[in-house]
This record gives C-alpha cells, structure tokens and sequence, in this order.
C-alpha cells in the first residue's frame, strides 16, 4: 500500500504531512511527498526514509523579502504552479492508492487522482478554509478584497476568484488528458468530504448543509528535543519570559521592538525566536535572549506566554502546553482565525492585524498574563488531543482496504 501526500508552504505546511507520515509508516504503508524544494524538507524527509518530490520554487526564498511578491507576481506563480504540479504529480502518483493534498494551491492534485482511477483526501489545517456560513473565508493574498459583509456572499467572491485564477489553466489540462472540465475550482478541489486536522476543542468545526468533514484532530509529532543548554540557563536565571516568534514568516518592522519594550516595562524577560526573518533583540540586556530552531513542545511549557503570528502548528503547540497566547495575525490563510480562536475561548489576547502600538501591546500582555487567562488556558491544554495524525492514518488505512 503507497500513499502520495502533497503540499506548497512554510514549515506549517509541511510538517503536520511529515506527522502523518511517521503513522502511516508505522501502519507498514509506504509513502512519498510532493512539497517545496527547500533544503530543511528534503533533510526532514530523508531521516524517515521518505524521498521529496520537489514542486514548485523553494519557499523560504519567496519569503525573504520585506514584503509580498505583488499581485501579478502571485497570479503568476499560481499558475505555473498548476503546470508544474501537473507535469510532476502524474509520475508521483504512480503506483500510489492514494493522493492526499492539503492546501488550496493544490489545484492538479485531484485531476490527477482522477486520471489514475485512485483515492483523493483534501486536508484542512483549519476550519476557515472549508466553506460554511459560520465564518469568512481566509484572505488570499493577491486577490482583490471583497466588498460584501456576510459570509454567504463572501464565499461566492472566493470562488469566482479561485475560477478567474484557475478555471482555464485547469480545465486545459483536464481536457489533454480526457477528463469533464469543472465549474468550481475550488470545490472541486476541496471535494463535499475534507478531512479537517485541527483540533476540535481549539478549531471545532460547525454543521454545514452540503459539506460532510471528517475532523481528525492535528497531526503532530512528540518532539523530544532537548533544549540547547544555554536557553536552559537563561531559563533557570530568572522568572519565566515571554516567547516572540514569528516562525516562517516576516512580522512587519517595528513588532519585536515594541513588543520587548512593552514586556520589559511589565517587568517580564524576553525569548526572541529568530525564525526565518533572523529576528533579534534590540539590545544585549541580559533579560532577552536570542534562540534558533528548538523544541516548542519542551520550551512552551516553560515561559510565561507565547507571542506567535497565528500558524496553527504554535497556537496548538501553545494550547497543548496550558500557556497563555498573544497572537499577532499576518493577514494570511488562517493567522486571523487562529487570533480569533485563542481570543474566543479566553486563552490569551488577539491583536487586530499586523501593525500595533506599544500601548496595545501593553494591554494585550496585561490580559494574556493575567492569573485568570492562565487558568483558563491549563483548563483548555488539558482538552488538547495529540492522536490526530494516528487517527488520520488509520481512516486512510482502512479505506484503503
């Protein structure tokens, strides 16, 4: 039994796909991967004996700059991404008995499955991307903004601008290979039954007529890490910092800084997270300390609060651990519903988009840091499931069969 998973991303992406990976293997199904090129992946994968499939350009590149690339730079990637995707995914997939997608940008994926005669399973990181008349679709960089307020309406924006995108370039594709063009590109791609790996406590989905999710709760993996001793000695030098990181993405300048300063004038130390932006303290005051890549799982249950951007790999990895969150959202995908989550089930605080004050963060802290957010956010932790990439493989595995 072979499965090809796929996905295009940052290390959110990617990793919940690496988790599920591990349980299919330990299932005895054999898997390969279609994701970004980047160095970090390829290594990540070879250490399971899984070999990537590269798609597509390599993503922390894109993200290296201060900005996004701009609108017709995206609808240009977007769309060699759909040719690349149909010129790699044919030979990926052969001899799978699945292909499994997670992610919009995944627009060849069921055309593909479609033309082997083998399973499809679109995946979810979040409930916003799923349409439902409980809540705005995620925004979509390089698409124009909707003018409309309810959700209903917004959802049919989203797909007529998936099929402004998408239509031609898919349906042309469909046709060389003989299969129906299709009229909804992005419900063709979600199918009426995605699986949804978040978890229900943290992301629950809701009811929606004509959309029939299977949620398996988030794929993880235990990180058993050990810290880097010299963060185990900031750690024991003092009272619990506050986490600021910003994980793959680039926070808009300015954030860190205020971020500390606000921090340090409530009497808190500081753990910055360089990330893929090479953040750094402002200065060498031995209450802030600088850290790489390390184990969130070991260190989140030991600082005071998390300040994250809104992926759904801290804000569970943060939930998980019973710590308060501060959650500054990129506007991107699932930044401003994962904000809204944590501020929904009073875990924390969600700030209002990527620019902010001092004085917002100042209140900001004050409610995350409070007794009584921490208490609710051991409550919450406690309720965290970590069985979700174990479930998906079994309901794969057993589909299968």
């Amino acid at each position: 039994m072979r499965v090809l998973l796929s996905t295009y991303g940052t290390r959110g992406d990617v990793e919940p796909l690496v988790a599920l990976t591990v349980r299919l293997q330990e299932l005895g199904v054999e898997v390969r991967m279609c994701a970004p090129p980047d160095e970090e992946f390829a290594e990540r994968l070879a250490g399971l004996g899984v070999d990537l499939v590269p798609v597509g350009p390599p993503v922390r590149a894109l993200m290296r700059g201060a900005s996004l690339p701009s609108a017709a730079e995206l609808s240009r990637y977007r769309t060699e991404m759909v040719e690349a995707q149909f010129g790699i995914f044919p030979a990926a997939a052969d001899g799978c008995d699945a292909l499994v997608a997670a992610g919009l940008a995944q627009i060849a994926a069921r055309s593909v499955a479609e033309a082997a005669g083998i399973r499809y399973v679109y995946v979810s990181y979040a409930a916003n991307s799923l349409p439902s008349p409980h809540h705005a679709p995620p925004p979509r960089p390089g698409w124009p903004e909707p003018e409309a307020n309810d959700n209903r309406t917004l959802w049919e924006l989203d797909a007529h601008q998936a099929n402004a995108q998408f239509s031609e370039t898919l349906n042309g594709h469909r046709a060389a290979i003989g299969l129906p063009p299709v009229d909804n590109v992005r419900d063709h791609v979600l199918t009426d039954r995605p699986w949804l790996a978040a978890d229900p406590v943290l992301g629950p989905w809701r009811q929606t007529p004509g959309l029939h999710v299977t949620q398996t709760g988030a794929w993880s993996l235990a990180d058993e890490r050990p810290l880097p001793a010299d963060l185990v000695s900031f750690l024991e030098a003092g009272t619990p910092p506050v986490y600021v990181g910003f994980g793959s993405l680039r926070p808009s300048p300015g954030i860190v800084e205020r971020a500390i300063e606000a921090l340090r004038a409530q009497g808190h130390r500081v753990l910055v997270s360089r990330g893929w932006a090479d953040l750094n303290p402002v200065d060498d005051r031995d209450d802030c300390f600088a850290i790489g890549e390390v184990s969130h799982q070991r260190l989140f249950g030991r600082v005071a609060a998390v300040v994250h951007h809104g992926g759904a790999g801290t804000t569970v990895t943060a939930a998980r651990a019973g710590v308060p969150q501060v959650v500054v959202p990129l506007q991107l995908a699932d930044n401003p519903y994962w904000a809204g989550r944590v501020a929904d089930l009073d875990i924390g605080a969600a700030l209002d988009g990527p620019t902010l004050t001092t004085e917002s963060l100042d209140v900001a802290f004050k409610t995350a840091l409070s007794p009584e957010t921490r208490t609710r956010a051991k409550d919450v932790g406690s309720r965290i499931r970590t069985d979700g990439a174990a479930v998906a493989a079994s309901l794969l595995r057993d589909a299968l069969r």
